[in-house]
């Protein structure tokens, strides 16, 4: 790179930074343009390209700004003469920083895309707390990607050494009065940049939704201020919901709560707003005991019945035997969101799901708090290391006793990046079952798997795989519905069998991904309820996993007072269903086939949802002020009850 006496001169003390500036733009840019001809069928339909790439130069700028914000702060004190071998020392490295977060990064965004479709968020950041599983399955699974992606970061962080070098001999200061006349005009400039607009607000990632595909959408911007916008929203998690709008708390309270199966509930606790009395509609001596079995990534995708592919024998037999929901949606696409939503009953928002936030840590409120003090035995059995995703500290402060993970597990057949396998992990839990029932106390036990998870690695001979080679999402989950037909079989000879419901629901699907602002058809997941005296049933409405708490307390026999909002289908099987999706940035209200999609800082959008075929169709019309309003309560409701700390029984603080 030839640099002119002009412009060391032009730039003086942030010639360093100017020529970052320009190489940013170049490689982010040059990186965008890769992604939209690798995803150019769906570019090309969302939108005019050139206008879209105009609009990337302009999220460019914004990431440029905010990384420059550091150094101009620093100039005034560091950029003069006197302290100037430090300021050149100091700019060398922290263009280098930046450059390399750029590129590693962006490196890294094809192989998150294939996973999640869309950009790296939040969950990018989140992973990062957990170096062992998530190396581990990059090594396993994405060996070639991961020294690739550091391989590339490597060479193109050298060359850019290189050339600093040659950038930073050359940079001169400023006479001290050019300086200080000048940086105002410098801080004038990166603030422009950052806020790249004349508007109230200052531009977002959500003022770059210009089109109806998500990816496209985040294609539009950057990974690093994808990821950066992440970290910066992740402050303010307590009022998450607000993104989309506000609402007094009297009329959100009402239009959150009016649903038909609460239209009976009297509400009448102002410390817990959503606290009520569930009388159960089986009436029993004693209570059943319950066993949930929450299986990794199986979305309807899977089960051929409900459109997918035939890789679920056992969970298809079995869906004779017991109450079958056909519309049964998650609540989001990470195993948190599926905890919070079937042990809770909590639901969705923008933020992290409450598993992991810090205000829900203890006394928020689980199926466990209800059975603990009904006397239950309660506990949590994974094959991983529990404290993941930090289920060990929510589950044991919220009403689970007692933590079964795979440091617990005597000598597993087989274990895989994510802990032991499905066999050995439903071994576990038949001893712990067994155990339980000769204490002759009721029991509730927690089962979440891991095998139908990348890197996709399971034991051999237990299946015929359906495709090659072995390690594929659909040949895990084959596995996992073997080892799961194979554990209820035992579990039915097991005296405790007529005296336990047995919940089977996927936490998510293996990958929700599409071409629409929230893939509805993606968040569409099987549920199962069978065991003790229960009747097959088909339950048809739409249903969120959010309904599943208060049904199983009702068909346990358990009647009680909760904050649960769900329905109940046992008392109301026939209404029109709804789901609550929330989907990166954007929340969405399925009801029936309506949908509607809440976006932050944009205009809701209106749409048709055909569940049969599995397409949803958006609509030129905005929806209506009270469908909005509708929307909007449901996710400001959840936000509210987190911040205010009031979603636990009564008595507890």
């Amino acid at each position: 790179m030839r640099i002119t006496p002009f412009f060391v001169r032009f730039f003086g003390p942030y010639l360093q930074y100017a020529v970052m500036l320009w190489l940013m733009l170049l490689l982010l840019s040059v990186s965008r343009i890769g992604l939209f001809f690798w995803q150019f069928d769906r570019v090309s339909t969302a939108g005019d390209i050139g206008y879209m790439l105009l609009q990337g130069v302009r999220a460019d700028l914004i990431f440029a700004g905010l990384w420059l914000i550091i150094p101009l702060l620093l100039a005034p004190v560091l950029a003069g003469k006197k302290r100037f071998t430090l300021w050149r020392r100091f700019s060398h490295f922290w263009v280098l920083l930046g450059l390399c977060l750029a590129i590693f990064i962006e490196v890294s965004t094809p192989q998150f895309i294939l996973q999640y479709d869309i950009r790296p968020n939040r969950l990018y950041v989140e992973y990062l707390k957990y170096p062992k599983e998530v190396f581990s399955t990059l090594w396993q699974g994405y060996r070639a990607m991961l020294l690739g992606g550091v391989a590339t970061t490597v060479v193109l962080l050298w060359g850019l050494h290189r050339v600093f070098n040659r950038v930073t001999a050359a940079t001169q200061p400023y006479a001290d009065k050019t300086l200080w006349l000048t940086w105002p005009l410098v801080v004038v400039l990166i603030f422009a940049a950052v806020r790249s607009t004349t508007e109230h607000r200052p531009a977002n990632p959500a003022m770059f939704a210009i089109t109806s595909d998500a990816l496209v959408n985040s294609l539009i911007i950057n990974s690093p201020y994808s990821v950066l916008y992440a970290l910066y929203s992740m402050r303010h998690e307590a009022r998450s919901g607000e993104i989309y709008g506000k609402l007094p708390d009297a009329e959100m309270f009402k239009l959150a709560l009016d649903w038909p199966w609460l239209k009976q509930a009297v509400f009448n606790d102002a410390t817990i707003p959503t606290l009520h009395h569930q009388q159960a509609t089986v009436t029993r001596t004693k209570p059943l005991n319950l066993v949930i079995i929450l299986q990794e990534s199986l979305g309807a995708t899977f089960v051929e019945s409900l459109g997918g592919v035939p890789v679920t024998p056992e969970l298809e037999k079995l869906k004779h035997d017991g109450w079958w929901f056909e519309q049964m949606y998650a609540t989001g696409t990470r195993s948190v969101r599926g905890i919070e939503a079937v042990v809770s009953g909590f639901m969705p928002t923008p933020a992290q799901s409450t598993v992991k936030l810090s205000l829900s840590q203890q006394n928020f409120y689980t199926l466990g708090s209800t059975l603990t003090q009904l006397g239950y035995n309660t506990s949590f059995i994974y094959g991983g290391e529990a404290h993941f995703d930090n289920m060990r500290s929510f589950f044991t402060g919220n009403g689970i006793k007692q933590v079964i993970d795979q440091a617990q597990m005597p000598d597993p057949v087989f274990v895989g990046s994510w802990g032991a396998s499905d066999e050995d992990l439903f071994n576990a839990t038949a001893k712990h079952l067994a155990d339980m029932h000769q204490q002759q106390k009721p029991f509730f036990s927690l089962v979440f798997t891991s095998s139908n998870h990348t890197p996709f690695e399971f034991p051999d001979g237990r299946i015929s795989l359906y495709e090659e080679p072995k390690a594929t999402m659909n040949n895990a989950v084959k596995y996992a519905d073997y080892a799961l037909g194979k554990f209820i079989a035992e579990a039915r000879r097991q005296p405790y069998w007529q005296d336990t419901l047995f919940l089977i629901v996927a936490d998510h699907d293996n990958r929700v991904y599409g071409n629409n602002l929230v893939p509805v058809e993606k968040f569409h997941i099987p549920a199962l309820i069978v065991g003790a005296d229960l009747e097959p049933r088909r339950i048809t409405p739409v249903a969120s996993q959010i309904d599943l708490a208060p049904t199983l307390l009702s068909l346990m026999g358990i009647s009680s007072s909760t904050p649960l909002t769900g329905r109940d289908f046992s008392r109301d099987a026939t209404s029109p269903g709804r789901a609550l999706m929330q989907f990166d940035q954007y929340f969405a209200l399925l009801e029936e086939q309506q949908v509607t999609i809440l976006r932050p800082g944009q205009t809701p959008v209106s749409a048709h949802y055909n569940s049969q075929l599995k397409q949803l169709q958006l609509s030129a019309q905005v929806p209506s002020a009270p469908q909005v309003k509708r929307a909007l309560a449901q996710v400001l409701l959840p936000s509210y009850l987190y911040r205010q700390q009031q979603y636990h029984l009564p008595g507890q603080p």
